[in-house]
């Protein structure tokens, strides 16, 4: 068993599939949109592992940004090396993402950073 996809909503669609498109390579499907409910998505795929499901509805509302809720925390992206991490969290800094926390070793033993993306997710970049 695998995990096919994780699904998040989020304010600007075209924006945030950009945003994963340019700074993590990802592959964009073609957009769905159902018109009844509003809803409209794209797939993203990335080199392997599950995708990740950008969703826009009409009526969804943003959290507080920042604001710790049960459910969703992170999405992790394992980079494959410490200078990876470092070269990707400097690129996103420069491109106005925020960086909550490191680089560094975490108590477990990983070598990581933490931003956020345009509307506040969390961002975990794994060496």
């Amino acid at each position: 068993m695998k995990i096919a996809h994780v699904a998040l909503y989020v304010e600007d669609l075209e924006a945030m599939r950009a945003f994963y498109v340019r700074h993590f390579a990802a592959e964009a499907s073609e957009k769905y949109h159902n018109p009844r409910t509003g809803l409209q998505t794209y797939f993203l795929k990335f080199g392997e592992g599950a995708r990740l499901e950008l969703m826009y509805r009409p009526e969804m509302t943003a959290k507080a940004y920042r604001e710790q809720t049960l459910g969703y925390a992170h999405l992790a992206f394992g980079l494959g090396s410490k200078e990876a991490v470092d070269r990707l969290t400097r690129l996103l800094q420069e491109n106005g993402c925020p960086l909550m926390s490191g680089p560094r070793v975490t108590g477990d033993g990983y070598y990581e950073s933490v931003l956020a993306d345009p509307e506040g997710n969390l961002i975990e970049l794994v060496a």
